[in-house]
């Protein structure tokens, strides 16, 4: 796979194909999103999703203003949310970030999703 230098909607799309492709397949993470979203990423509830969160990446790295959402209001009623889930969330969003981008880029991703996880996790009283 071909690491991308420079951060684009493009290249962010696919990380997030990427991504959730492995988050419905981890043991701690999947029940999240497959109770929300179900377990197939073609449907329209994915793809939804995958728009909506392409576009809060465009807007948290790049600072376009595509995203207009609350990011922590969907956390806030999920039950079973623990720790564990964002540590999990984590470490599978980093060796994604890590396929899809060289050293400069990937940290960006690194840095700005470890500082967002400490605030859920701070905001929910994780």
């Amino acid at each position: 796979m071909k690491q991308h230098q420079t951060i684009d909607r493009k290249n962010i799309r696919f990380m997030m194909d990427l991504f959730y492709s492995q988050v419905l397949k981890d043991e701690i993470i999947a029940d999240f999103f497959i109770e929300k979203l179900g377990d197939e990423m073609i449907s329209d509830e994915w793809q939804i999703h995958l728009n909506l969160l392409t576009d809060f990446w465009m807007s948290t790295i790049l600072g376009e203003s595509a995203y207009k959402g609350q990011p922590i209001k969907p956390h806030i009623h999920m039950e079973g949310l623990k720790r564990a889930s964002f540590e999990a969330w984590l470490q599978l969003f980093f060796q994604t970030v890590d396929k899809v981008y060289t050293k400069e880029p990937a940290d960006i991703f690194k840095t700005k999703s470890k500082s967002i996880a400490n605030n859920f996790m701070k905001l929910l009283k994780l």
